[in-house]
């Protein structure tokens, strides 16, 4: 079972505005329209973890607030964060050493590069929405387009198609382009902003 060192300091998981000086200031910046808020990650991770044992992975990471909170929380699941940018994943990883987590992992890379088989479970906090005009940009060191928010759309949609039923899926902010027909809204949130989903 993933070892938790609850007795951390500086009681991160008191507020977002604590756990968020985790983080460099231009970071913390971010933290309204692109980190998950922590109240949210722990009923995500109640949801996604079920009775543990799990593996979950949060698409488009970040700097990894979802994955570190929700590990915190269901300390017997297993939490993997995948992200592009690999300035991110050492944000992520920085605070990972400052909370002793074991049962986190942050992946560099593009979440289209993983066998999604591997995972039981998923938390989704529209990742692809920057891809669109007009919108929020967590920096400029990848590209953006319409295609390809609709080709990842697509290439996720396709993989949760394959999941087994019983697969879990947490959304947050989400158009529902990736989500399947087979994926059935059994609860929501934040007047509907943040959706539970089971794939029958």
């Amino acid at each position: 079972m993933p070892v938790i060192n609850r007795s951390c300091p500086g009681n991160w998981f008191d507020s977002d505005v604590e756990f968020n000086t985790l983080y460099p200031i231009h970071i913390q910046a971010l933290a309204k329209y692109h980190w998950t808020p922590l109240h949210i990650a722990a009923k995500a991770a109640r949801f996604l973890a079920g009775d543990g044992n799990t593996k979950i992975l949060d698409i488009g990471s970040g700097v990894g607030k979802f994955c570190l909170a929700a590990a915190w929380h269901t300390p017997k699941a297993w939490y993997f964060g995948v992200e592009q940018r690999k300035s991110l994943i050492e944000h992520a990883e920085k605070a990972k050493s400052s909370l002793h987590l074991e049962n986190v992992s942050f992946i560099h890379g593009n979440f289209t590069q993983l066998d999604l088989k591997k995972y039981d479970h998923f938390y989704f906090y529209n990742a692809f929405y920057e891809n669109l005009d007009g919108t929020d940009k967590i920096d400029d060191s990848i590209d953006y387009s319409g295609e390809l928010f609709n080709y990842y759309n697509r290439y996720l949609f396709k993989q949760l198609q394959q999941k087994p039923a019983g697969t879990r899926l947490c959304t947050l902010c989400s158009l529902e382009n990736e989500v399947p027909p087979d994926f059935h809204a059994i609860n929501s949130d934040m007047d509907g902003l943040l959706k539970f989903w089971v794939k029958v």
